[in-house]
């Protein structure tokens, strides 16, 4: 009896207990009706809004405020006590927060500074390092759209997202980019990505870390391109396949650039916190692009609204910088940047070390180590950027941008001789760009939209030096004014196919002045070149192939000279994982740079800009052809490409010899043949890689013996490997190291180092470029540290030390008659950057 009675309470028990459970959850409409009943209220509302909704009801003990209290907490609905009988229950005026962590599809990486805004308000905010974001007082029933850089752009409820429970994961999708998708999010770094296309695009906002580097500098971190390199360590000096820095094309929001470098090529001049992307094109240039026989390096800053006021400030042992994101209206904005240098005002190691490096083969540093002698130097650069944007509607829109880069150096000096007799000199350098672009952009339909661009460039480095007891006064004069217009017009013809057809105009004006008060001379060569392009393209994107082929059509009105380019770009996948890409192109180049003496402009910006004359100095032009193989499977990827590029209608004063050629004027070409190779493994908390490229590359001019040597940018092999390491979320470090061939140099005849001409003498050098440096080592290091300084306010410490071992590495090699025994030759060896540590603090808001 006892048992049974056991079991008769057992199972009462657990029916209460289903009965419980099954009352804990009921419907929003039951609870309105019994709200009702029990405090003689009348409810308003809509049957839609509360259909689906479901609750554990509120405790029977709460009196009318309380209830109406735990229902607005518990529910997505504003229910509002009218008066003492009548009660409204709507989604009107409710806010909630929301929040979530925004990963990529595939991946699963967070999206770092991935942008979520309140549709239909200036509301929005960034994702944090870690793709995470949260927004308070967000109307229950307002769409928030997500976006990202190469992603498909997400809408959703705010509903799904109310933290009410927990933060949601949001996936975003990698999305087409103008027919020319991304193909790897995250290429060797966060904010390094590759496009289908080959082209690889530098996001500023999402850039990671690279060794060495304490902020995303633009010049410097695509060197961690395979193929991209710079043989003394300058960014003023980039060598793309073996090619010379003049023979890339710099574009800056579609404005040609004629300079590069803050502190004579070691700092990239351009902004990196306002410049938003950046692509690289070594090959298969889209016929859109000439004038840059090498390479085309495409810099855009942002180009949408962001409807928010932000910006970001931060300073490192060289200069400090700032920026703002300033909304006027609902369809203006102004976008502005600035920064400069601090060492007119105070030195630092870095600056020691920088000021060393650049200046180690000039007047300057070679007068300062003369005994008896005294001298001062006061050197500083800064920069600025505006850009204006005016959307007049969702389908027209208008940009004007405007960008200033300037470097001054003042140099004083003192000497006494041996008779007691004091000789002063000052001198000054200023080198300077000024861009100014304007754009209209109209979609017309959602097939055809077109795009008219004009800009005007003027480049000019003027130096001036004083001798006082003598006042004799040089002076020297490079200037470039350089105008153009374009028209784009593209075509959907499908969903996958595309036609571009555009024209462009360029005016390039060159002038080269030399003058001496005492005695007078004046030495002005002024020339000008207009150029009418025509181009045309065709794009197809289909299930795992990609074809691009166009045809750029080239007039020089001075010269009645006509030039065609034909392009090509080829991508066919094979199976999931692998895929093979053929790339091609014809392009050509009228302005370059050569170097009439290596102590113009007081040795430290020797190269001048000069215009084609299609007699001594023709237009170059360059034929490249590139086969590869790429794998991408579990975040490996894999890429081997072979390319061949000749350039023809280089002159020998171009090239910046060191042997019995540098005073001679000829014309020839040069060859460059080679293997890129790359290999590089990610995961969510690191990214490894190794890159090796051997290349030949040797020059042929005719007028010469001998005809055929090799290139002063010569490197037979190349390798650099580093790896990015996630320690913590917010904390990260890279270390990488780069070994290459010593570059070719010439030497003097053994036993017969110098040669007479009349009273005059000079090195007697042996067969050009027969020998070759020591080859070049490097060890780099960076470490950021990410935090929040509030709600809103993000900072980053970065530290960077290039050259961690200090590598005594030579970088240049020639040689100078002996003053002291002409009958000798004296080695004179340009050295790399030592051990250079460098500091950085950003706050952004």
């Amino acid at each position: 009896m006892a048992s049974k009675l056991r079991l008769f309470l057992f199972l009462v028990v657990v029916h209460l207990g289903f009965s419980q459970n099954d009352k804990s959850i009921v419907p929003l409409a039951t609870i309105i009706e019994q709200l009702e009943k029990k405090f003689d209220v009348k409810v308003s509302y809509s049957v839609n809004d509360v259909e689906s909704v479901s609750i554990k009801p509120p405790a029977v003990d709460l009196n009318l405020n309380e209830t109406l209290v735990y229902l607005n907490q518990n529910t997505l609905l504003n229910w509002q006590l009218l008066d003492e009988r009548y009660i409204t229950v709507s989604v009107i005026g409710k806010t909630i927060s929301i929040c979530g962590t925004i990963i990529d599809e595939d991946s699963k990486l967070p999206l770092y500074g991935a942008s979520v805004v309140v549709v239909n308000s200036t509301r929005g905010v960034s994702a944090n390092d870690l793709g995470e974001f949260r927004i308070d007082d967000v109307p229950v029933n307002a769409l928030i759209s997500i976006s990202y850089l190469g992603y498909t752009t997400k809408r959703v409820s705010a509903k799904l997202l109310n933290n009410s429970n927990s933060c949601q994961i949001v996936t975003l999708q990698p999305n087409n980019e103008e027919l020319s998708e991304i193909l790897i999010t995250k290429f060797l770094t966060t904010g390094l990505q590759k496009r289908i296309d080959g082209s690889v695009v530098l996001n500023t906002e999402q850039f990671g870390i690279l060794p060495g580097l304490i902020e995303p500098d633009i010049l410097q971190s695509i060197q961690a391109l395979p193929g991209v390199e710079s043989t003394n360590e300058s960014i003023a000096n980039i060598n793309v396949r073996g090619g010379t820095n003049d023979q890339n094309l710099v574009l800056w929001d579609g404005i040609k650039m004629y300079h590069s470098g803050h502190f004579f090529g070691l700092i990239t001049a351009y902004n990196p916190f306002l410049t938003n992307k950046v692509v690289v094109s070594k090959n298969g240039t889209s016929s859109e692009f000439s004038d840059g026989v090498s390479s085309t390096i495409n810099m855009f800053t942002k180009n949408e609204l962001s409807k928010k006021l932000s910006g970001g400030a931060g300073f490192n042992l060289i200069s400090a910088d700032a920026f703002l994101e300033i909304p006027i209206s609902k369809s203006l904005e102004l976008h502005v940047s600035g920064r400069r240098s601090y060492t007119d005002a105070f030195n630092t190691p870095t600056y020691e070390n920088y000021f060393e490096r650049s200046f180690q083969d000039s007047d300057i540093n070679t007068n300062e180590e003369l005994s008896n002698s005294s001298s001062t130097s006061d050197f500083f650069f800064y920069d600025y950027s505006a850009k204006l944007l005016l959307d007049i509607n969702d389908e027209h829109k208008l940009r004007a941008n405007i960008i200033a880069i300037n470097n001054n150096l003042d140099y004083a000096e003192s000497s006494t001789n041996s008779n007691n007799e004091t000789s002063s000199k000052s001198s000054n350098l200023k080198q300077e760009n000024l861009g100014v672009g304007f754009n209209y952009s109209a979609n017309w339909s959602s097939r055809f939209t077109t795009q008219l661009s004009a800009y005007y460039s003027k480049y000019n480095v003027d130096a001036e030096e004083l001798t006082v007891e003598t006042d004799q006064r040089l002076t020297q004069a490079n200037e470039v004014l350089d105008t153009g217009i374009k028209l784009n017009t593209n075509y959907s013809i499908n969903d996958n196919l595309n036609l571009l057809i555009g024209y462009q105009l360029n005016e390039t004006g060159i002038l080269n002045e030399t003058s001496v008060s005492a005695p007078s001379y004046i030495r002005t060569k002024k020339d000008v070149l207009i150029n009418h392009s025509g181009y045309s393209e065709l794009e197809y994107k289909n299930q795992g192939t990609y074809f691009r082929a166009g045809i750029r059509y080239n007039y020089f009105q001075k010269f009645n000279k006509s030039i065609i380019e034909p392009r090509l770009n080829l991508r066919q996948e094979i199976g999931n994982t692998l895929a093979v890409k053929v790339e091609g192109e014809f392009k050509n180049q009228s302005a370059t740079q050569i170097i009439d003496f290596q102590d113009d402009f007081l040795g430290v910006e020797n190269r001048r800009w000069i215009l084609a004359n299609e007699e001594t100095i023709p237009i170059s032009t360059s034929q490249q052809g590139s086969v590869g193989l790429e794998y991408n499977h579990n975040n490996l990827a894999i890429d081997i490409t072979a390319f061949h590029k000749t350039v023809e209608g280089i002159t020998a004063s171009n090239q910046g010899f060191y042997n019995n050629f540098q005073f001679l004027n000829a014309t020839g070409d040069y060859t460059s043949m080679g293997i890129e190779f790359l290999a590089n493994k990610t995961s969510r908390n690191y990214s490894a890689w190794i890159s090796y490229i051997y290349s030949t590359n040797d020059y042929e001019f005719k007028a010469f013996t001998p005809s055929i040597f090799p290139n002063n940018a010569d490197i037979r092999h190349s390798v650099s490997t580093a790896v990015n390491y996630n320690i913590l979320d917010d904390l990260e470090i890279s270390i990488g190291a780069i070994w290459r061939s010593g570059l070719p140099f010439t030497k003097p005849v053994d036993g017969n180092e110098t040669v007479q001409n009349g009273n005059t003498t000079f090195v007697n050098y042996d067969l050009p470029n027969n020998e070759n440096l020591d080859p070049f080592k490097r060890i780099d290091a960076s470490l950021t540290y990410a935090f929040k300084l509030g709600q809103g306010v993000n900072a980053k410490v970065n530290l960077g030390v290039r050259n961690l071992t200090n590598e005594e590495n030579v970088i240049n090699r020639y040689f100078e008659v002996d003053p002291n025994d002409d009958s000798k030759a004296i080695q004179i060896d340009n050295k790399s950057l030592g051990f250079t540590p460098n500091f950085s603090f950003r706050i952004n808001f």
